[in-house]
């Protein structure tokens, strides 16, 4: 049976939850003094303080002058967390090849928590093509990969979505009603391809796929995106997606063989 990432509600440690909130703003603001935290979370600076210097002791935050950092000590976590999802290294060569085959960007996603989490993105001219974004999340109503993923659900595990989960009005073109989501959630799985009509950003089209494991599971999702300008015609309609499914077959072939 496939897993049900079901969100549950559990008692929170006050201490753990500030810790990591200032973490996050840490990471929002690229840096901040002891001050800049005091007055974002108004607790006193001792407060801080003893938060600041625990991490720093641990080595997840730097200080440097009179500012604290992110330290590269998440890098070894985030790297493990990133490893543990089934078909990482075979589906991050795969966007490597989606990118050089299609002249577009390509990313791979997989669902957490009822969101869509970039686990590899890349694309663009060089030097760019790297894993910008990697770790964000994006609301998976809204994305290609995140509609390839979401149709593969069972009625029960789609009903928890769309019960836990709002769905964010992000251009006038968002599928913001769930009876017109779960229509074109049948689309898809007829076609065996999203589409991503300036949804999530104005202008931006994508295709997107769902990508199956040994078990028949969907794990994650492979899409191409771009412009509306380049993304278009017979590319958009059938080139992207036919080479898109290629590759997540690909992938579940490889990940069967392992």
């Amino acid at each position: 049976m496939c897993s049900d990432n079901a969100d549950t509600r559990r008692d929170h440690v006050k201490t753990t939850v500030a810790t990591f909130e200032m973490l996050e703003y840490l990471s929002r603001q690229n840096g901040a003094t002891l001050t800049e935290l005091s007055e974002e979370f108004e607790l006193a600076k001792s407060t801080v303080h003893r938060h600041m210097t625990t991490l720093a002791d641990l080595e997840y935050v730097i200080k440097d002058g009179s500012e604290y950092f992110i330290g590269l000590k998440f890098l070894q976590l985030s790297e493990q967390a990133r490893h543990r999802k089934p078909g990482y290294q075979v589906a991050r060569d795969k966007v490597f090849e989606l990118v050089d085959e299609t002249g577009e960007r390509a990313l791979f996603l997989v669902e957490e928590l009822g969101r869509g989490v970039y686990m590899y993105r890349a694309g663009g001219t060089p030097p760019f093509r790297n894993d910008t974004m990697v770790g964000e999340r994006r609301p998976l109503h809204a994305l290609a990969a995140g509609k390839a993923i979401l149709a593969q659900w069972d009625e029960n595990r789609l009903d928890s979505f769309l019960d836990n989960q709002d769905l964010w009005e992000l251009t006038r073109n968002t599928i913001t009603d769930p009876e017109a989501l779960l229509e074109e959630l049948t689309v898809v799985r007829d076609q065996g391809h999203a589409i991503n009509d300036s949804e999530q950003i104005e202008g931006l089209r994508a295709v997107g796929v769902p990508v199956f494991g040994p078990s028949g599971c969907v794990i994650g999702g492979l899409s191409v995106f771009g412009p509306v300008s380049r993304l278009n015609g017979e590319k958009f309609d059938a080139e992207v997606p036919e080479i898109l499914k290629d590759k997540a077959h690909e992938i579940h072939v490889q990940l069967s063989l392992e």
